[in-house]
């Protein structure tokens, strides 16, 4: 899996013109599932998503995770996150997870996080035309990949 995980001081989702998702101080996460991704980088990812300290302290270092800091997080699949561009100039997406294997690893994700935050994350929806909407604060964006877990 891959997440781009962005400090936000507010994100939205919407979908056909309709809000799914909306969240004040917090993470905007974007999910890209492979076939090879398991329960094990589930639970790593998620404990890295929710205990990343990447919020200020009162000395305004960043020291605070969203968990600690009462964040909230809207979790988002994206694909396009596996796209190769090595060839030519149309990406390919054959890394990436087709539906029928991403969405329980998706739905996996959302049910680890609710449980490692404490309360429910929002979240886009699989393989939706979707409008997001942030203002990424600081600005803090940060690339996580299971694969690079040690």
């Amino acid at each position: 899996m891959i997440a781009v995980i962005q400090r936000v001081t507010r994100a939205s989702v919407k979908i056909e013109g309709l809000k799914k998702a909306t969240i004040q101080k917090g993470l905007l996460v974007l999910l890209g599932i492979e076939d090879a991704d398991n329960d094990e980088g589930i639970e790593w990812l998620a404990g890295k998503i929710v205990n990343l300290r990447i919020f200020n302290d009162a000395e305004g270092v960043m020291n605070v995770s969203v968990k600690d800091d009462g964040g909230d997080i809207i979790l988002v699949s994206q694909f396009t996150l596996h796209a190769s561009t090595k060839k030519g100039n149309r990406p390919s997406y054959i890394k990436a997870a087709k539906p029928e294997v991403a969405i329980p690893v998706y739905q996996k994700m959302i049910l680890k996080l609710n449980e490692q935050l404490g309360k429910a994350i929002q979240t886009g929806e699989f393989g939706a035309d979707m409008q997001i909407e942030l203002v990424n604060d600081g600005p803090v964006t940060i690339l996580m990949d299971t694969k690079n877990k040690v």
